[in-house]
């Protein structure tokens, strides 16, 4: 199964608060934090609502 290598980019100060949950539910804290996510909708729904913030690669499996 592919992975989702997701990187956090921009800072999160002064963005909604369901932003920063999803940030965090990702594994993000602050910029420059990583985390590999499973390539499934769920992780995907993540990334499409806070893709301004994050840069993702993707790694194959």
């Amino acid at each position: 199964m592919a992975k989702l290598q997701v990187k956090l980019v921009k800072s999160l100060n002064g963005r909604l608060d369901g932003h920063i949950a999803t940030a965090r539910s990702l594994g993000l804290r602050k910029i420059g934090s990583e985390s590999v996510q499973p390539d499934n909708p769920q992780t995907r729904g993540k990334i499409a609502k806070i893709g301004y913030l994050l840069k993702v690669e993707e790694i194959a499996g």
